[in-house]
């Protein structure tokens, strides 16, 4: 699965580059130019990373950053601001990394994968929306709540999440969950199905594939 990174810098010409590169590097993108948007998205969105500029509109990246540091999304600060103190109070509010303009993609690139792997959204962490699976420790998160689920729900919600926008049968998420295939079972997984979307609001986004089964969409 692609790795989300939202961009947050006003100025359209710098954000469409770095857009572009981590487009040639695999990496899924969103931008905003404006802190109240960004908080919006974030709100609403599951990011692996963010990529911010501090001088923005309506809200600086400094407050963004006070706000935000219970989602615990890492947060690279892009700014033309050189001063110590400035990289300093970045580090100090929870940023992963502080990159001053003119910076060079390559050094970009590379300080993404560098605080990507150490914050650790690697492929054990999966996510949807603002829906968030941690796969080695069996906990899903939507937002920051901690949503209980039967060891079945997990299971089936990792599936559906691993194969984002693909059509599942019903045989093909028994086999894959409930290890056999029965046709005269299909309606454990219609039970299980029910269950998630109403555990995790998930009824705009989990579709009936008429005659075929399910499939996960944003």
């Amino acid at each position: 699965m692609r790795k989300k990174i939202l961009i947050v810098e006003d100025e359209e010409a710098i954000s469409n580059l770095i857009k572009l590169n981590l487009t040639i590097a695999n990496y899924e993108t969103e931008q905003v130019y404006d802190g109240e948007k960004a908080l919006e998205l974030i709100e609403k969105d599951n990011f692996d990373l963010i990529l911010m500029d501090v001088m923005i509109p309506k809200v600086d990246g400094f407050t963004i950053m006070k706000r935000i540091r219970f989602r615990e999304i890492p947060v690279i600060f892009l700014t033309a601001k050189k001063s110590v103190e400035d990289k300093v109070m970045g580090l100090r509010l929870g940023a992963e990394d502080y990159i001053v303009k003119p910076f060079e993609t390559i050094e970009l690139l590379a300080r993404i994968e560098t605080v990507l792997r150490r914050f650790g959204k690697s492929d054990d962490i999966l996510t949807f929306r603002d829906i968030t699976i941690y796969m080695k420790k069996h906990i899903v998160k939507k937002g920051n709540q901690i949503v209980d689920l039967t060891k079945k729900e997990y299971e089936l919600l990792c599936i559906l999440v691993q194969n984002e926008n693909i059509a599942l049968s019903r045989g093909t998420l028994l086999e894959k969950v409930w290890s056999y295939d029965f046709e005269g079972e299909s309606r454990t997984v219609d039970m299980h199905i029910r269950a998630l979307r109403k555990k995790l609001d998930l009824h705009a986004h989990i579709k009936t594939v008429y005659k075929v089964g399910y499939r996960l969409e944003r």
